[in-house]
C-alpha cells in the first residue's frame, strides 16, 4: 500500500494504527486524570479552591494489632497536631504484644487519647471491620479521619489540612498514604506504585468520578458510615474497610481530595518481595466488587498501556524506517509526559525522582497485577484471613 508516496505492508499499518489509538488514549488519561494533582495544586495557588475557615471537631480513628513499636513511635505524632478540638481513638485489635499496656500508659499522658479493644475471640472475617465500627460508635464527633498504627504525619497541620475540606456538601476527603524512600529497589517499586496509585484515585476524585481511598489517610461523616449500614455489606471480606466505602459512597459531589504536602501521612514500607506481594493481593482482593464504571476505568488503562508497548516492538521489528521513526516520536512524546507529571507530582508531594526506571517500573508493575488477578488467592475464590 502506497500512502504520501511510501510503500507500506498491510501489518506495518495494522500494527501502526493500533499503536497510535493506544498512544492517543494514553495521553488522554494522563491528561485527565493522572495530571489531577498537578492542576489541583494550580487551583489552590490561583485562590480558585474553596476552604471552610471554621475547623469542627473531629475524632482520628486507628486499628492497632500487634503494633506497640509503631504506636509508640508514631502515635505522639498524632496526639500532638495543632488542632482546636480532637479526640484520638486506637482500637486493640486483639494484640498479644504490649500494646494495652502501652495505650494505658499514654492514655495518663495525653488527655485527648481513648482507647477500645476487640471482644477476645471475635469470629469475624475482619476483625478489624468490627474494631473500626466499636472505634466509630465511640467517636464522640461527626467528622472521622482514618489512618494506622505504622503512619506518620507529615505535619502538625495534617488534621486542620484534611477537615478545611469539610464543606456543607462533602461527605469524604481523600488524602495521601506515602511510604518513606529507602535504598532499593524495592522500595522504588513500592513507592512509585503507591505515587501512581494516589495519582489515579485522586485524580479521577478530582475529575469526578471517586472510586476508591486508602486507610492510611482518609476522612468521612460517621452519618454517612451509618447510612450505609457500616460494613455490612463487606463483612464477608478480609479487606475493604477503606475503597469498598469509597467506591459505594463516594460521587462527584461530595467527594473532595486534599493535596497539601504537609497533609499527607508516611508509613513503613514491605522490607521484602513476599510480604509486599502479600499485601498487594490483600489490597487487589476487593478490587471485583468496585462499581462496574470503576472496573472498566481501572482496566482500560493498563490494557492501552501494554496494546501500547507491544504495538511499540512490533513496529520495531516488523516497520519499515518511516515506521520505526514514527513509533519513536510516539514513544518519546509519551515518555516525555509521563516524566512531566509523574516527576512532577513526586516533588509536590517531597518524594524521589524516576527517570530511568520509569519505563521498567511502568511496564513490570501491571504484569504484576495481571499476575495477582490470575493466579491470586482473590481469583480462585478463597476466602484467605488476612493477618
Amino acid at each position: 500500500m502506497v500512502l504520501y508516496g511510501f510503500s507500506f505492508s498491510l501489518i506495518e499499518l495494522i500494527v501502526f494504527g493500533i499503536l497510535f489509538l493506544m498512544f492517543v488514549y494514553q495521553l488522554y488519561f494522563y491528561f485527565r486524570y493522572i495530571n489531577g494533582i498537578l492542576r489541583l495544586r494550580k487551583k489552590a495557588k490561583n485562590d480558585k479552591v474553596p476552604f471552610e475557615t471554621q475547623l469542627p471537631p473531629v475524632s482520628v480513628i486507628i486499628c492497632a494489632k500487634d503494633e506497640s513499636d509503631n504506636l509508640r513511635k508514631f502515635l505522639p505524632f498524632v496526639l500532638q497536631q495543632e488542632y482546636p478540638e480532637f479526640e484520638v481513638i486506637v482500637i486493640n485489635d486483639g494484640s498479644t504484644d504490649e500494646t494495652e499496656i502501652l495505650l494505658r500508659d499514654l492514655c495518663l499522658e495525653y488527655p485527648r487519647l481513648r482507647s477500645t479493644f476487640v471482644p477476645v475471640g471475635a469470629n469475624n472475617v475482619s476483625t478489624k471491620k468490627l474494631g473500626l465500627t466499636l472505634g466509630i460508635k465511640a467517636a464522640k464527633h461527626d467528622l472521622l479521619l482514618f489512618t494506622d498504627a505504622d503512619c506518620m504525619p507529615e505535619d502538625k497541620t495534617w488534621i486542620e489540612r484534611m477537615m478545611r475540606n469539610f464543606t456543607r456538601e462533602t461527605d469524604f476527603v481523600l488524602g495521601y498514604g506515602a511510604y518513606f524512600n529507602k535504598k532499593g529497589f524495592l522500595n522504588r517499586l513500592i513507592t512509585y506504585d503507591t505515587l501512581f496509585n494516589a495519582m489515579q484515585y485522586m485524580g479521577m476524585a478530582i475529575a469526578r468520578k471517586p472510586y476508591m481511598g486508602v486507610g492510611r489517610n482518609l476522612a468521612y461523616r460517621k452519618e454517612t458510615f451509618f447510612a450505609q449500614k457500616g460494613f455490612a455489606s463487606t463483612l464477608h471480606l478480609t479487606s475493604g474497610d477503606d475503597d469498598l466505602m469509597v467506591n459505594k459512597a463516594a460521587n462527584a459531589w461530595n467527594t473532595r481530595v486534599e493535596i497539601a504536602p504537609d497533609s499527607i501521612t508516611w508509613s513503613e514500607p514491605k522490607s521484602t518481595y513476599k510480604s509486599w506481594l502479600f499485601q498487594k493481593e490483600r489490597h487487589l482482593s476487593v478490587s471485583p466488587y468496585y462499581k462496574s464504571s470503576s472496573k472498566f476505568r481501572l482496566v482500560l488503562e493498563p490494557t492501552t498501556r501494554g496494546l501500547f508497548y507491544l504495538a511499540f516492538i512490533l513496529s520495531l521489528v516488523f516497520g519499515g524506517m518511516i515506521i520505526r521513526i514514527a513509533a519513536g516520536v510516539l514513544f518519546l512524546i509519551r515518555y516525555i509526559i509521563q516524566l512531566s507529571i509523574i516527576n512532577g507530582t513526586s516533588k509536590h508531594f517531597g518524594e524521589r525522582k524516576y527517570i530511568l526506571s520509569l519505563p521498567i517500573l511502568d511496564i513490570f508493575l501491571p504484569l504484576v497485577t495481571l499476575n495477582i488477578h490470575l493466579f491470586g488467592g482473590a481469583a480462585r475464590g478463597k476466602a484467605v484471613r488476612w493477618k
